[in-house]
Order: structure tokens, then sequence, then C-alpha cells
């Protein structure tokens, strides 16, 4: 029997289809030896990975340093996340019970989250503050080499997902798992000192905990996160490309 839930997300789920949102069968016990060395390693990627991206967005858009720092943060979250111990894919219930490999619904999830944020951004530019915190990180889109600004983004959407839905998830064991690394996501994009992308860390975060409470793994969660991160890369920039501070040279934390 399922523990019972309560408060606003529970009432939510309670309209959705329980094949969706019910938690699927696993078995994920560790040693109490493995799991102490898990949250040893998890604890000090997170720091480390932290403040490589606070670096990351000291540096000018489009600069070799901003490339060569986004892709060590993804190095450090991938690295992190597969030395602290075994991840899983996950599987979800299909509407007759069977299990199989989240694909589809985490797409298709990443693009109503994509249609969500793209909502509120029409709304964001008309708040000065998130107007400008906004127009600050899309000039690493404006100013940088496509190919290589969605490389980048892409890969740290990827190597997010092993480590705070996989590793961090993992570490933190049976005490609001979903909380708990909603938090410490939240933490780490702190260091970018961009209240936008903070807040889009809590919202996402708490999304992708979702899905790893329900799937048991990481590939429901990177699906989303790639789906939701290509489509903002894609459509947001053009909607603030008339923003004045998005052809200033100067760094995301400047």
């Amino acid at each position: 029997m399922s523990r019972r839930r309560s408060g606003l997300p529970a009432r939510a789920a309670g309209r959705l289809p329980g094949w969706l949102v019910e938690p699927v069968p696993r078995d994920h016990r560790e040693t109490d030896g493995a799991f102490c060395r898990r949250r040893r390693v998890t604890a000090a990627v997170a720091v480390g990975g932290a403040g490589l991206l606070g670096a990351s967005l000291s540096t000018r858009p489009g600069s070799p340093a901003f490339y060569g720092l986004t892709m060590a943060v993804a190095g450090t979250w991938v690295t992190g996340g597969l030395a602290s111990g075994p991840l899983h894919l996950g599987w979800m219930l299909t509407p007759d019970h069977q299990l199989r490999r989240p694909v589809v619904t985490p797409v298709v999830l990443g693009i109503g989250a994509f249609g969500a944020f793209y909502g509120a951004a029409l709304a964001v530019r008309r708040v000065p503050v998130l107007d400008r915190a906004v127009t600050r990180v899309l000039r690493y889109a404006h100013q940088g080499s496509t190919p290589l600004v969605a490389t980048t983004a892409l890969a740290n959407a990827v190597a997010e997902e092993v480590f705070f839905r996989g590793a961090l998830y993992a570490a933190i064991g049976v005490g609001r798992p979903v909380v708990v690394s909603t938090a410490v996501y939240g933490l780490a994009t702190a260091a970018t000192r961009n209240p936008a992308l903070l807040l889009a860390s809590l919202v996402m975060g708490a999304l992708f905990g979702v899905q790893r409470r329900v799937t048991g793994g990481i590939q429901a969660s990177v699906l989303t996160h790639v789906t939701w991160s290509a489509l903002m890369l894609r459509f947001l920039p053009p909607l603030f490309a008339d923003r004045a501070d998005v052809h200033d040279p100067r760094p995301v934390a400047a």
C-alpha cells in the first residue's frame, strides 16, 4: 500500500491516472558502507560543482573560458554521479499496468513545461528585475556560437540529472528526497547569483524530483530536461532580442 500523501501536490496528483503518479516497484537498497560512501562523494561534488557553475557564468559570453568551464561543470556532475555508486534508468507503468522504459511521456512533459515557461516569460518581460535577469542569461545565446551553446546546455541538462536526481537523490535516502534534492539543486544554482535561474531550478527541480520518485531512475528526468532545455534555447532568445542588455558583453554575475 502506498504512503498517504497530503497537501496541494497530493490533491493535484489525485486528479491524474494512477499509472502516471504512483511509484513503480524497485529495490535500490545499499549496504551501510556504500550508502555512507555515496553521501561523502555527493557532498564533495555538490560543493565543487556549484563553485564551477558560479565561475562559468562569471566569464564573458562567447569566450573560450565560458565553454571550457561549462563543460567542466557537466564533467563534474557526471563524474561525481557515476563515482558515487550504481544509478538506475527507471521504469514507468502503462495504462494496463505493464512496466516500460519512460520515453514518450517525459518528452511530452518537457514540451508542456516549456509552454508554461514561455507563457511565464511573456509576463516576466513586464517585471524589471526578472526581465534583466533573463536577459543577462540570454547574452550567452545571443553572443555565442549556437552549436557550442547548444552542446554545453544539453550536456549540462543530462549531467545535472545524473548527479542531482541520480547520485544525490539516492544519497538522501527516505527523508523527503524530492524536497531535499530540489533544495540542494537550488543552492547550487544560487552560485550564479541570477534570480531567474534560481526560480527555474526550483520549479524544474521539483518536477524532475517527482519523476525520479515515480520512475525510480533518471531516464525520465533526463528526457524531460533535454527537451525543455532545447526548446528554451531555441525559442526564448528571440523573445528578448529587443533588449539592449542582451548585447552587453559582461557576464551574468557582473
